[in-house]
């Protein structure tokens, strides 16, 4: 069923059909719903494609106060599978696993909520997507943000850390509570736009590959398949991975900063850590781990977004019956 397009008609038959003391948002869907539909697709995404991440991090972190050359992402992989195993590539993924499936339930029923009130009755509305995406990212970040330092410290080669629970025993002792959200205000800065063009790239390729599919008839209605859903994801998730790369360069900095040798900074400034990795690297600090960065979230939000939309079509089917036997 298409997210989109089937918005008014969805609306007018659950008026009519589902008892009053169910309360659907859109889509014939409950918030609680789509809760659970984006805790599964977040899960299955980031678990699924964890050791690219690994990859992207190791590329990423600076570990010394002079220039530091560039490694590539063939000469990463082989580093950790000769000294640390096939495991090396998994480390932290227990950290990943608690933040992912809350913040996405977080992630993709807040932006449920915002795009059913500013689409303004206009279901291919690229605006209300792209605002919905960054509220969306902003409540979603607050959750996910500690975990995802936890995640990355733990990553790092020659990590201190034994594992989640060490980790957070000990930045809490050594660093602060604070230390969790020192790179808060950079993941929002970083994910803000991420999530905007995230959006409004996937809804567009999904209207375009409707209008072009066999499917469809070529008449957009309401034919999606899991390869338009995938195929959209991917385009857009590779799109905003490469226009944000140099922020998540600092966002790694900042949530890794004073282990293994990673740089430490006086401050949480973007301005600065931006600076520093200008002096001591160049321009090209700032775009370091961008080819992993983007086969990750390529095939991540392909994954993710397949995903999202088979749960959401398993509860449409799941209250279609309820509907029917009231």
């Amino acid at each position: 069923m298409d997210t989109t397009t089937g918005l008014h008609q969805t609306s007018d038959f659950y008026q009519e059909n589902v008892p009053a003391v169910s309360s659907p948002t859109h889509d014939g869907l409950e918030f609680w719903q789509f809760m659970i539909a984006g805790s599964i697709a977040g899960s299955v995404e980031h678990m699924a494609m964890f050791p690219v991440d690994t990859l992207k991090t190791r590329m990423q972190a600076i570990t010394s106060s002079y220039k530091t050359p560039a490694i590539t992402l063939r000469q990463s992989l082989g580093s950790i599978l000769k000294l640390e195993g096939l495991g090396g590539l998994y480390r932290g993924i227990a950290a990943m696993g608690l933040g992912a499936g809350p913040a996405h339930a977080v992630y993709f029923s807040v932006y449920e909520t915002c795009k059913k009130f500013l689409s303004a009755g206009n279901p291919n509305n690229s605006m209300a997507h792209a605002a919905s995406g960054v509220f969306a990212t902003v409540a979603s970040d607050a959750v996910l943000t500690p975990m995802d330092v936890v995640k990355q410290r733990l990553q790092l080669k020659g990590s201190p850390y034994k594992g989640v629970v060490d980790c957070v025993k000990r930045v809490v002792v050594e660093e602060g509570i604070g230390a969790f959200y020192a790179s808060y205000r950079t993941t929002v800065v970083m994910n803000a736009p991420f999530t905007a063009v995230h959006f409004a790239t996937y809804e567009a390729a999904k209207k375009g590959l409707m209008d072009v599919s066999p499917e469809s008839g070529g008449n957009g209605d309401d034919n999606e398949t899991l390869l338009v859903h995938a195929t959209a994801g991917a385009a857009a998730g590779a799109l905003a991975a490469a226009i944000t790369t140099p922020l998540d360069v600092v966002k790694t900095q900042l949530q890794c900063q004073g282990v293994c040798g990673c740089d430490r900074f006086s401050s949480s400034s973007i301005g600065d850590v931006i600076q520093t990795i200008l002096k001591k690297d160049g321009y090209g600090g700032l775009i370091r781990g961008w080819i992993p960065r983007m086969l990750f979230h390529a095939p991540a939000a392909a994954i993710c977004w397949s995903t999202y939309e088979s749960a959401k079509t398993f509860f449409q089917q799941i209250n279609g019956r309820n509907s029917s036997v009231n």
